[in-house]
């Protein structure tokens, strides 16, 4: 399978994917759509940025082509707010059909809208767990004609606290639907979403799934905090006009490294939990389409963020575990094209990011920092 024209779809399907340059599918694509098409269950592991969202969208709109429903018909679970609302607009791009209409159901954004959507008929339902099964507890939403789950970034909702949402959400569902499984890690909690709510998936894993992507070169800056936000300065400026994505640990330190760049003559923003959906939502556009440069974020933007033109995501503060440092740096290297990861790093942090390489078995460029200009 070497173009999307080679899928078993409708045409109208393969027009409106082609007229959106969409030509070659990416590995999960390939590998996920057509037992997708078939009706089976998949439970796909891959590196983020390989392209998943559209491998369970193609599968979803050519279901709703062939059923006849006013209630939602297909239902996509993810992890936060900015991941659904980049799901709902991908959803939106690809669909031809306006009787497809889809109700996004997130925390954090009024109910009215929300509901009326799903009382009009909305043939799909983009949300997160929490919301969905508070509007459920309610008696506000009925999932009992849903044919198609998406479980997408699994593991993050896992590691968020979602898994009693999810299983009053599953409770809800026919049992006889259909369901799409994605997950970058295969650990024991995914192996128990698997076996209660998959029925024989197919398998589809591409390459290692905690592991950086090739595409990313990775360096490292052994820096002391107090040189930080200089040594930032000097990549903005040595970097030409790419964009960057800054990860820090706290909102305060998301909040105080945006101020500074800006004062600086920087365009930056930031995105974090305290700040209201619609601070959050104007940065994330701003970002995406280049009116800010730089975006300063806590892990909170780690998997919610897709944006194609990250060109350097920059680790200020070094991430907790291995599998953050994946996800953070999987913000850029995006499908074929190429990126920069930079880790800032005290003395005192030697053995921590010693141990991130080795989880995950890579090797980073290192350079030393005594004053920004030698970096």
């Amino acid at each position: 399978m070497t173009q999307f024209s080679d899928f078993l779809i409708s045409d109208t399907l393969k027009k409106r994917i082609a007229s959106l340059n969409f030509v070659t599918p990416t590995p999960v694509q390939a590998g996920a759509i057509p037992p997708a098409l078939e009706g089976k269950d998949v439970l796909a592991t891959a590196q983020t940025g390989t392209g998943k969202t559209l491998s369970f969208i193609v599968p979803i709109l050519e279901k709703l082509a062939k059923t006849e429903s006013r209630s939602a018909t297909a239902l996509i679970l993810l992890p936060t707010r900015e991941l659904a609302m980049q799901v709902e607009t991908h959803f939106r791009n690809l669909n031809t059909n306006p009787a497809n209409t889809v109700a996004l159901v997130c925390g954090g954004m009024a109910e009215g809208p929300q509901l009326q959507l799903i009382r009009r008929g909305a043939r799909l339902i983009v949300a997160t767990p929490g919301r969905l099964e508070d509007y459920l507890n309610r008696k506000l939403v009925k999932l009992d004609q849903v044919q198609i789950l998406v479980l997408d970034e699994v593991d993050r909702m896992l590691d968020m606290g979602f898994k009693p949402a999810i299983q009053r959400i599953a409770g809800c569902l026919p049992k006889n639907r259909q369901t799409l499984c994605y997950s970058a890690t295969l650990d024991a909690n995914i192996r128990e979403v698997v076996r209660d709510y998959l029925t024989t998936p197919v398998r589809i894993e591409i390459g290692s799934v905690l592991k950086p992507s090739e595409n990313v070169e990775l360096q490292t800056f052994e820096v002391e905090q107090d040189k930080k936000q200089e040594l930032l300065e000097h990549l903005l400026e040595s970097d030409g006009q790419g964009s960057f994505l800054v990860f820090v640990r706290t909102k305060h330190g998301a909040d105080r490294v945006a101020s500074r760049l800006v004062r600086s003559g920087h365009s930056a923003t930031q995105i974090h939990g305290d700040r209201s959906q619609a601070q959050r939502n104007q940065a994330l556009k701003s970002f995406s389409e280049g009116r800010h440069r730089i975006l300063v974020a806590t892990d909170v933007a780690a998997r919610g963020i897709d944006v194609k033109h990250v060109a350097h995501v920059v680790n200020y503060d070094i991430p907790k575990v291995a599998e953050d440092f994946v996800h953070r740096i999987g913000r850029t290297g995006r499908a074929s094209s190429k990126g920069i990861a930079s880790t800032f790093a005290s003395a005192a942090e030697r053995s921590d990011l010693r141990k991130i390489e080795r989880s995950l078995s890579i090797s980073m460029k290192r350079f030393r920092v005594t004053a920004p200009q030698s970096a």
